[in-house]
């Protein structure tokens, strides 16, 4: 008798013990199902962000594309303008200073002339030097002409 109720206390003590360990098993489960749903609602949620996002990249790979054509056409059009200023410069360049300096010559040379014709009928002497014209001539006009 006292072997059955030993017994007895041992076996209400087993089942207090798997009712204890339980209570935590079963708010586990519970945590494992919540976290399942999170995870499935994550998921629901992210595939059409995730599908945007591809979608995005690719427009942008397209206008990406549309960039670099503009870009390189930019580059062509800007080594043409380099070339076309060389070419202006090259057939141009020198024969417009030869021109602006004998343009210069000429001025110089009319403004001589009248100064003669003012100093003449005034009866004062004038000064036949160049120089005297000008006192800084441009350096088209000191080299001859030419740079």
């Amino acid at each position: 008798m006292l072997g059955d109720i030993a017994g007895l206390i041992a076996a209400v003590a087993f089942v207090a013990l798997v009712v204890v360990l339980a209570l935590p098993l079963v708010r586990l489960g519970k945590l494992f199902d919540r976290t399942a749903a999170s995870i499935e609602e994550i998921t629901e949620h992210s595939v059409p962000i995730l599908d945007e996002a591809a979608r995005t990249v690719s427009q942008t790979n397209v206008q990406l594309e549309k960039v670099d054509t503009i870009t390189t056409a930019a580059s062509e059009v800007s080594q043409n303008v380099s070339a076309l200023t060389g070419l202006y410069a090259a057939t141009f360049g020198k024969p417009l200073v030869k021109v602006a300096a004998f343009s210069y010559g000429v001025r110089q040379a009319f403004a001589k002339a009248v100064r003669k014709n003012r100093n003449k009928a005034d009866g004062s002497v004038g000064t036949d030097d160049f120089t005297a014209t000008s006192p800084n001539p441009s350096p088209a006009a000191k080299n001859g002409g030419e740079r």
